[in-house]
C-alpha cells in the first residue's frame, strides 16, 4: 500500500477514524454489488461512463467535452449528469432557458458548448436514462458524467481518470484523503487516463506510472496534459492575450486550481487569487468583492480570469460584467505520445460493435 500520509493536512489526520468507517461502508456496498445482491441495470444502447475514484479535480468535464466534440458528428450522442449543487431535483432535460441553478454548472457548460446535443440531469441514472431516451428517441449513445462509483447502472465502457499529481494508488479514503471508492475498483475500468501530466512526460516515467497503476491485460492506459486555449470575454466573446506584461486576478470555485495557477505563474507578470469552494454559487456580495479587489490592482494592463465552469455561475451578472475585463479560460485535454487516434478508435469501435449486436 503506497499512501502519502505525510502529505495529509493535520486536520485530515484527525479525521482518520472516520475514513475507516467510510471505507467499511463502501467495501460492504461494493461487495453487495459484486455478489449481485444489489441490482446493476444494463441498457440496450452504448453507455460510456467517465469518472474517477477521488472527489473532483481530475478533468472529467474536459474529457466529456473532448469525447462529444470528437464524435458528435458521427453519432447521436447525449450527456447525462447528476447536476451537482443544482437547486432542483429529479430528471430534467436542459432547454433554452435552463440555468446553472436548474441543472448544475457542468451540465450548463455542456449546454453552452453543444446546444444541439441533449444534456440531461438526474440523481438516479437508472431512472433518468429511460426518460432521456423517451425525450430523445434517436439517441445512439449516452455519456454518463461522473458515474463510475454509481453502480446501479452498468456502463458498457468505463473510462477512469486519475490525476498525475494525486494518483488513486497514492490516495486514501475520505475524509482524511480524497478517495470515495476503493482503489481496487480501478479493475472495473476499461480505459484508464492519467490526466494533468507534464507536457514533457518521458517514456521512463510513463512506464513507471503504468507499473504503479498495474493495469489489467484488458485495460488500456493513456496520458493527457492540459492545453489552455485563448481567453475570451465572458459576455462579448472577444479575445485577450495573457503575457508577462499583464497582471491577473484569478477567480475560481473549482476543486483543483493548482495547474491553472502554475500556468498563470509562467504566463503573466503576476497574479492574485480569489479562491472559493468547488461549485460555489456566486452572490452579488462575491461580485462586489471581486470588483473591489480588481480595482485595487494598479498595473496598467490587468484583467480578471475565471474558468469555464465558474463562468456559467457568474453569467447571471451579465449586465454588471459587460464593461469589466472579465475573461474565461477554456481548457482541453491533450493526449501525449500521439495516442489521440487510438483513444478515439476504442470508443468508436465500442459504439459500432454495440450497435451490431
Amino acid at each position: 500500500m503506497n499512501v502519502n500520509f505525510p502529505l495529509l493536512k493535520p486536520i485530515r489526520i484527525l479525521l482518520f477514524p472516520f475514513s475507516l468507517i467510510y471505507a467499511l461502508i463502501i467495501r460492504i456496498r461494493n461487495w453487495f454489488y459484486d455478489k449481485r445482491l444489489l441490482p446493476s441495470t444494463s441498457f440496450n444502447l452504448p453507455i460510456i461512463c467517465v469518472g474517477n475514484l477521488a472527489v473532483g479535480g481530475t478533468g472529467k468535464s474536459p474529457m466529456v467535452e473532448w469525447i462529444v466534440r470528437s464524435l458528435k458528428d458521427r453519432f447521436a450522442l447525449a450527456i447525462l449528469s447528476r447536476g451537482y449543487k443544482r437547486k432542483t431535483r429529479g430528471y430534467a432535460l436542459a432547454g433554452e432557458f435552463s440555468t446553472a441553478l436548474d441543472i448544475g454548472d457542468e451540465p450548463m457548460q455542456f449546454r453552452h458548448k453543444f446546444p444541439d446535443v441533449p444534456i440531461a440531469v438526474g440523481e438516479e441514472r437508472m431512472v433518468a436514462i429511460p426518460q432521456l431516451l423517451h425525450d430523445r428517441p434517436g439517441t445512439e449513445a449516452i455519456i454518463l458524467d461522473d458515474a463510475f462509483q454509481h453502480r446501479a447502472v452498468k456502463a458498457g465502457l468505463n473510462i477512469l481518470l486519475t490525476d498525475y499529481s494525486n494518483l488513486f494508488t497514492r490516495d486514501w479514503w475520505l475524509p482524511s484523503g480524497d478517495l470515495r471508492d476503493a482503489r481496487s475498483s480501478y479493475r472495473r475500468a476499461d480505459i484508464i487516463v492519467v490526466t494533468k501530466c507534464r507536457e514533457d512526460l518521458g517514456e521512463d516515467e510513463r512506464r513507471a506510472l503504468a507499473a504503479e497503476i498495474r493495469p489489467l491485460s484488458r485495460q488500456q492506459i493513456f496520458y493527457t496534459a492540459i492545453r489552455y486555449g485563448q481567453p475570451y470575454h465572458i459576455t462579448r466573446q472577444t479575445a485577450a492575450v495573457i503575457d508577462d506584461q499583464v497582471e491577473v486576478l484569478l477567480v475560481t470555485g473549482i476543486a483543483n486550481p493548482a495547474p491553472l495557477k502554475r500556468w498563470l505563474g509562467e504566463k503573466s507578470q503576476t497574479y492574485y487569487e480569489l479562491a472559493y469552494s468547488d461549485h460555489h454559487i456566486f452572490s452579488i456580495d462575491d461580485l462586489h468583492t471581486i470588483t473591489r479587489r480588481f480595482s485595487s490592482i494598479t498595473a496598467p494592463r490587468k484583467l480578471i480570469l475565471t474558468t469555464e465552469k465558474d463562468a456559467v455561475r457568474l453569467i447571471k451578472f451579465r449586465q454588471e460584467l459587460e464593461d469589466w475585463p472579465f475573461y474565461v479560460l477554456p481548457i482541453t485535454p491533450h493526449f501525449l505520445f500521439g495516442e489521440e487516434a487510438r483513444f478515439t478508435d476504442l470508443i468508436v469501435k465500442f459504439i459500432i460493435g454495440f450497435k451490431q449486436l
